[in-house]
């Protein structure tokens, strides 16, 4: 499967603008053959901008962004993962990743479990125990958004349950690059399962965004890996690394849970 990741500065308060963009990046990563295009946390409305507007913005999972994003995927034939803020069916309202294939069908909402800091804590209400792990193009994959990924007991569930492919929209400022370059190559490695960590560059507010999202092998290897600046990232994965990694690094297997 080939995978795309976008990697761009945050376009605060201005959904429009943030769908119009995603389907621009769409365009460009199925021409050049990208089955899943990964955009950062919280893509549809930025992602610093507080719990008045995070309120105004938040919508349900099938509201009418998401509908567009419907049109997107089916437009272009790619399934995209965007971060958004959600309004569930009680009035909370998640910081949210939902995971919309090529027919336009969604296979995954997933609520980020492990808020940071007060930034996230006044604007979301935490996940529940929802890890779940879908198919597509014959993969499956997992989700989970920005700090939960800091967190390998997070990882290694889903690695666990059955996932290939872990894809992580995020939004990681300075001064936390070590994430970007070596916390999620060690979650790849730990887990022999490929790892999409989508960023932001630039700033917004007074945030710094660090960029160097990246696409990493299950053996930690960088497949591809942006610096500062705008870009989209493309790199094709192979199962049989999956499986290659996995007898030669037999965690999953040998794993005590029982001390657990």
């Amino acid at each position: 499967m080939r995978i795309a990741l976008y990697q761009g500065a945050p376009g605060p308060l201005d959904v429009p603008g943030n769908l119009e963009r995603l389907q621009h990046q769409a365009q460009l990563a199925a021409q050049q053959g990208a089955q899943l295009l990964v955009c950062p946390e919280m893509f549809l409305s930025g992602y610093n901008i507080g719990l008045a507007q995070v309120e105004r913005l938040a919508e349900a999972a099938d509201g009418p962004s998401a509908m567009t994003v419907v049109e997107i995927a089916q437009a272009h034939r790619i399934a995209i993962a965007y971060g958004y803020p959600e309004r569930a069916d009680d009035g909370a309202i998640y910081n949210s990743v939902q995971l919309i294939d090529a027919h336009g069908r969604s296979l995954c909402n997933y609520r980020k479990t492990h808020l940071f800091g007060e930034l996230d804590r006044s604007m979301f209400s935490p996940g529940a125990n929802h890890f779940p792990v879908v198919e597509l193009e014959g993969w499956k994959l997992g989700l989970l958004i920005c700090y939960d990924i800091e967190f390998p007991e997070n990882a290694r569930r889903l690695a666990l349950a059955g996932a290939e492919l872990i894809l992580v929209p995020t939004a990681n400022m300075a001064p936390y690059d070590f994430v970007c370059q070596v916390t999620v190559r060690a979650r790849a490695q730990e887990n022999q399962c490929y790892l999409v960590y989508a960023n932001y560059c630039g700033s917004e507010d007074t945030i710094q965004y660090c960029g160097q999202s990246s696409i990493v092998g299950p053996d930690g290897s960088l497949l591809a890996m942006a610096g500062h600046e705008e870009c989209q990232l493309l790199a094709d994965l192979e199962r049989e690394r999956v499986l290659k990694g996995r007898e030669a690094f037999p965690y999953l297997v040998d794993l005590r849970q029982d001390l657990h």
